[in-house]
């Protein structure tokens, strides 16, 4: 448990980061579900209309600290390959 003055503000600060972090990874998650939901329905139309509404919010996680750019990366172009595929 915290004890200093500066260690108990440290701790109190981690708990707000944290809230706001969970809201934002829960809201990226949540487009990529959509786009998920649209690929499992055969819909490409859909499927490429919620990957382009997705791919900021994914690259915003990047620029806030929830997501590495590379992981961010990997995620856009898999879920652009798939949507790709389901219109061949």
């Amino acid at each position: 448990m915290a004890n200093s003055p500066s260690s108990k503000k440290r701790a109190r600060q981690t708990e707000r980061r944290t809230e706001v972090n969970k809201a934002r990874r829960s809201r990226m998650r949540t487009f990529v579900r959509k786009v998920e939901e649209a690929l499992s329905s055969g819909d490409q139309a859909a499927a490429a209309e919620a990957l382009r509404l997705a791919q900021p919010e994914i690259m915003r996680s990047v620029s806030k600290g929830i997501l590495h750019k590379r992981t961010a990366s990997r995620k856009v172009s898999r879920l652009a390959g798939r949507v790709k595929a389901l219109g061949a």
